[in-house]
């Protein structure tokens, strides 16, 4: 029997649709990047693959991350934040039957949608050339096996093409009414190139199910801002890497100013020092809840 629950991701959606607003969630990685988020406003979030590779792997997204170090992950920032927890989870590690586990798995761990793309295996970014994509029906399947296999029915499908930069962009509009059609709750058509392919999706699909916009610094889509693909069509936009991207080039500015100066002075400025920090960690708040535990 499927269990009803809500995590608030579906609720807000409806409510993008009826005003004609978008959803807006910044990709995190791990538990500290997710608390920023969330402190900053945001009540939505999107775990990346792709952030997850870059950050605890040091490689990039080309389908080396397992969903056991996914599904770890999922746990901590659960643990950590009460927000909607969009999760990618590649290509579902398999077949239709890794594509149960996987959802069993997540949903477990607290997430509140559940991304499935479908490219072969191993995948890469989907903003990297040399993609290529399973057989639709191949795709319907495992979308159907996903929504058979969660317990609630909050639990959010996201239903992911990549078919656009393999065969062409209305090629990947008839996956997205199929993968509508299996049960997907959220269509996502990655990469598409112009402001008139965004506008081309969304006409087609936009009353099919709520439609999900990828920006990606530097990627094959235009940076639209969040207001301006709402008004195309879009319900819901992911911002995946951006945050590593940010904190890569402070890091690598970091690390270079360390060694030629061999102190962090001119460059206290763009850092928390050590109260900041623990500040922002809830440290006191945490050691003042231990106290009444000895007592």
């Amino acid at each position: 029997m499927t269990i009803v629950k809500e995590n608030g991701l579906a609720a807000r959606l409806k409510s993008a649709e009826r005003e004609r607003g978008i959803v807006v969630a910044p990709g995190v990685y791990d538990a500290l990047s997710a608390s920023i988020a969330a402190a900053s406003g945001f009540d939505t979030l999107y775990l990346s693959g792709a952030a997850i590779a870059y950050c605890r792997l040091g490689r990039p997204d080309i389908g080396l991350v397992s969903s056991t170090e996914v599904a770890e992950t999922i746990a901590l920032v659960r643990d950590r934040v009460d927000c909607a927890l969009i999760v990618d989870a590649d290509t579902g590690y398999g077949n239709a039957l890794n594509v149960q586990r996987t959802v069993r798995l997540f949903e477990r761990a607290g997430a509140s949608a559940i991304q499935l793309e479908d490219q072969v295996f191993p995948k890469r970014c989907g903003h990297l050339s040399g993609k290529a994509v399973i057989p639709a029906a191949e795709m319907v399947g495992k979308i159907k096996a996903a929504v058979d296999a969660r317990q609630s029915e909050a639990t959010l499908i996201v239903g992911r093409t990549d078919a656009a930069a393999v065969e062409d962009l209305d090629r990947a509009i008839e996956r997205g009414w199929l993968y509508a059609d299996a049960g997907a709750d959220i269509l996502f058509i990655e990469a598409p190139r112009t402001r008139d392919d965004l506008q081309k999706v969304a006409g087609a699909l936009g009353a099919t199910a709520p439609l999900l916009a990828n920006m990606v610094e530097g990627g094959n889509t235009p940076l639209l801002a969040a207001d301006e693909l709402a008004g195309i069509g879009f319900r819901l936009v992911i911002f995946p890497g951006g945050i590593v991207r940010a904190l890569a080039r402070t890091a690598r500015d970091y690390y270079a100013n360390l060694k030629s100066h061999g102190t962090n002075v001119a460059f206290q400025d763009r850092m928390f020092d050590f109260h900041e920090l623990n500040d922002m960690l809830g440290t006191a708040e945490m050691l003042e809840n231990g106290r009444r535990y000895e007592e």
